[in-house]
């Protein structure tokens, strides 16, 4: 699908990948629609890259409807959706003095990451499958997983669990949409500079990027939206998660 002239929806655009994808889908002459929480940062950088910013909860139905409304309204039926939106939460199966792991943490972990995710690409596709296609194709869907859902490691039962969940709802979702021409496909990140990343000291930064093969550093954001680019562009990606993570296998810790 070519970028340019279509609408595009990214979740959890106003920082880190989101924000890079929204800036590389906008360069690539794309009318994007930033959804996230986070309201200043969104707007500044919806200003910045000439977007529309709204804010959306990704868990809540009303919210997420309105919202894919008010995108269409400013830029036409978005052909491609980036979900970005998630947190990352630390805390073992069971904890000091025997502690089991709070229940709230896990299921607020699952419901941003992954129900979030189902929450915003279904009834992005619901809307969708009443446009015209483009071509052979009426649009794109790409959810953000982690090399974590491989090699969750200590503290990350419920972060694992959640892209654990997008990995393994990528090939039904994309049997599902295949009769409607839209595609499914999920990145999976290692080790990438985000907002979260940048709050460590500079050390451990360095420490966390000598653990990558090559290249021995941090990913970089645009690096993720340079994925994005190119399984928007290549109709033959439909239903797989790709790692980008310069070969790392984390450990247990």
């Amino acid at each position: 699908m070519e970028i340019k002239g279509i609408a595009a929806i990214v979740t959890g655009g106003a920082s880190g990948l989101g924000a890079a994808t929204a800036e590389m889908l906008a360069a690539n002459g794309a009318k994007v629609a930033l959804f996230d929480m986070n309201e200043d940062a969104g707007k500044a950088h919806a200003e910045k890259i000439g977007a529309t910013f709204i804010k959306v909860d990704v868990t809540n139905d009303d919210s997420v409807n309105a919202a894919i409304e008010q995108a269409e309204q400013a830029h036409g039926v978005a052909r491609v959706l980036v979900n970005c939106a998630g947190i990352a939460t630390g805390a073992k199966t069971v904890g000091k003095e025997n502690a089991p792991h709070p229940m709230d943490q896990f299921r607020k972990t699952v419901e941003i990451n992954l129900i979030g995710s189902f929450n915003v690409l279904s009834k992005f596709s619901a809307r969708l499958a009443a446009a015209a296609p483009i071509g052979e194709e009426r649009g794109v869907i790409i959810n953000t997983a982690s090399v974590a859902a491989f090699e969750g490691q200590v503290g990350q039962a419920a972060y694992s669990a959640s892209k654990g969940g997008i990995v393994g709802m990528t090939l039904p979702v994309a049997r599902d949409l295949a009769p409607l021409g839209i595609r499914v496909m999920g990145i999976a990140p290692g080790i990438f500079y985000t907002p979260m990343m940048a709050g460590l000291p500079q050390n451990v930064q360095d420490s966390l990027g000598k653990q990558v093969p090559f290249p021995s550093r941090l990913g970089q954001p645009s690096e993720y939206a340079q994925l994005a680019q190119s399984i928007i562009t290549n109709p033959m990606l439909n239903g797989d998660v790709i790692r980008l993570d310069g070969a790392i296998r984390m450990p247990p810790r």
